[in-house]
This record gives C-alpha cells, structure tokens and sequence, in this order.
C-alpha cells in the first residue's frame, strides 16, 4: 500500500509555485490525512494538520514536511515513475513525498494507543526557502516540546542535528542611463557597479567558514545604452551565527561605488543557522529505534530547511526521519521501499513512546 500511495503523489507533479498543480496534491494528501485520523486545515497554501493528545498531558510533537518539489510539471515524461527491487524512482520521490507516506501510514496506525498532541505542516514552498511559511514554523513550533523533521536523512539513513544557514539576497543596482558613445560620463553604468559590489562581497566573506553562490545575474539591456539596472541573486551557507550576523550586517551596509548609483538589499529567504543543542532528542530517538532493532546515530548537515528555524529557536529538534535513498534534486533520485517500511515503523514508535523515553 505504501508504494501505492507514494505512486499517486509522485504522478500528481508539485512543483514550487505552480498553484493549481500544489492545490492538486493537497486535496489528495487532506484526504488521506483524515483518514489517518488527521483533523485538517490550511493556512495559505500550507496544511496543518492534528491529531488531538490521547491519554498524554503536556506539549506536543510537530512534525514539519513539505510537498513542494524542485521539478516542473512534466518531469515524468524523462524521468518515469519505475520501480527495481528496492530502488523506486520518480520526481519527488526522495524529497520529500515518500516522507510523507511514511508519516501517514505511521498516523494511521496509532488507533487506541495513547500518545500526544501531534502537529504537522506541510509547507507549500519549502524548496525556496520557505519564504511564506516562517511565521506559521515558528508560531506552531514554540508550543512544541520537539520538532521532528521529514527530510531525507543523511546517505545511510543517520539523522540531522543540525543545518548550515541558508539565505538567499538579492542585490540590486539602480544608475543612470546615457548614451554610451556620446556621453557616457552622464550615465551610471549599474552593472559596473554590481560587479564592483561582487568583488567586496567575495572580500567581505573570505576567510570565514561561509559558502556563497552568486545564482543569477540580470541587467542592462543594449551596448549602446549605459546600464540603468543590474541585480544578483545571492545564496549563502553559514555555520556559524556570528558569521551570520557580520557577514548580512555587511551585505545591508553597502554603499554605492558610483555618485548617482543607488543599492539596495533584500532578502529573497531566511533560514538561521542551527547548531546542535544539548537536549536529548537523539538519544531517545536511538533508543526507540534499538527496540525495534534499528540503529540510528546523527550529525549536522549542510544543507537548510525548516528545522533551521525551530533549532535556531532552541526547541528540541531533529530531522531526517523521512525513509532513506538518494539523488536530491537530480535525475537518479531515488528512495528505498524497504525504508518505506523501516521509517513508517520508526515514526509510530515515537509518536507513542518518545513522550515515555525520556
């Protein structure tokens, strides 16, 4: 039944952004969450979903997924949903569909076992940062006791206990346009600018431990016309918090090389770095899944999602608990069936005993 289901939400295709293909997947996955025992609802385009505390007192558990994917509608055509012993594939397979599967056939065997309150969200533009769902993480989370993440695990299977930060800027230049033959001195050249900006970015992040990325590049329009307009989508990988906070406080301190040449900077998406804390989320989790005779260890990870945001607060979090594979974001992902399994048994284990693990 698993890869059943995971087969209809891998041919509804979820790109991020693409409404009415997202508002497709939803009405399926609401569906399947009620039956689960879900109550459900939406904020935006995000699913919240409960299940109300049985027999347990306290805070709860969110759980944070998403059912956005990075691949446009018509992916399947080159990249078939195909099933080979173990290996299933398809678009969104690994990140993070099969997660999902996982948490509802988890859910839905829970029946008359006590456990506590459980939250989910499932977001609808993670792969972009999550850039409209933060307020809503950060609300449900600091209600929470622990925050369970549904993203793919480390190769492997290990979980993560914490994220690079991930920010994702834009840098726009505003000059002056003239005639480039004629009389250039009048103009302000922005592209001109923005490369100059690029070189004291790159200076102002050397020698720190900070990945950054310059994505796109736009402006300028004819080699006879001064640029008026240039801007770059930067996207930038901190381990540190102070590295955090001197390297944007120095992108939101830039001046203009140029008289006439007018910057401005914004932030596209926001994801704190998180480090791991000292709770002992993991090692209850370990042993949970000793007992069904899993090993599972953890360790910080590189890349971002919406744990950054929850750990970042100091809320007992980790992720990964989606079901192994591989290929995130490339066209050999892939996800194990057989992990399907080990994970749905994994997460009704802690949705009825984390709470007795302590």
């Amino acid at each position: 039944m698993s890869l059943d289901t995971l087969r209809r939400y891998t041919l509804l295709e979820s790109p991020t952004g693409d409404a009415r293909a997202l508002a497709a997947l939803a009405e399926v996955l609401e569906a399947d969450a009620a039956r689960a025992g879900f109550a459900t609802a939406r904020e935006g385009g995000h699913l919240v979903w409960t299940l109300p505390a049985r027999g347990v007192r306290g805070g709860g558990l969110l759980m944070l997924s998403h059912y956005d994917t990075v691949w446009p509608v018509g992916t399947l055509e080159t990249m078939p949903w195909r099933v080979d012993g173990d290996v299933v594939r398809g678009p969104g397979v690994y990140d993070t569909k099969a997660g999902l599967v996982a948490l509802l056939a988890a859910a839905a065997r829970i029946g008359g076992q006590d456990h506590p309150e459980i939250r989910v969200i499932v977001v609808a533009d993670e792969e972009i940062g999550s850039p409209t769902a933060g307020d809503l993480v950060r609300a449900e989370a600091a209600r929470a006791t622990a925050v369970l993440g549904l993203e793919p695990p480390h190769p492997g299977g290990d979980l993560k206990t914490g994220r690079r930060g991930s920010t994702r800027a834009r840098l726009s230049v505003t000059g002056v346009e003239a005639h480039a033959a004629l009389d250039p001195g009048a103009g302000a050249n922005a592209i001109d600018e923005l490369v100059d900006q690029l070189v004291r970015i790159r200076a102002l992040v050397a020698g720190r431990p900070v990945l950054l990325n310059t994505g796109t590049i736009a402006g300028g329009g004819r080699t006879n016309v001064v640029a008026g307009h240039a801007h770059a989508d930067l996207g930038l990988r901190f381990v540190s918090g102070d590295d955090e906070r001197v390297v944007l406080d120095g992108l939101g301190g830039l001046t203009a090389v140029r008289e006439n040449a007018v910057l401005a900077f914004d932030l596209l998406a926001h994801r704190p770095t998180w480090r791991a804390g000292d709770d002992d989320l993991l090692p209850r989790i370990a042993r949970i899944a000793a007992g069904l005779g899993q090993t599972l260890d953890g360790r910080p990870a590189d890349g971002a999602a919406d744990t950054n945001t929850t750990g970042a607060m100091g809320v007992a979090t980790v992720d990964g608990l989606a079901p192994p594979g591989g290929g995130a974001h490339a066209r050999s992902e892939w996800v194990s069936a057989q992990g399907i399994t080990s994970r749905t048994d994994l997460l009704e284990a802690l949705l009825t005993g984390l709470h007795r693990a302590a």
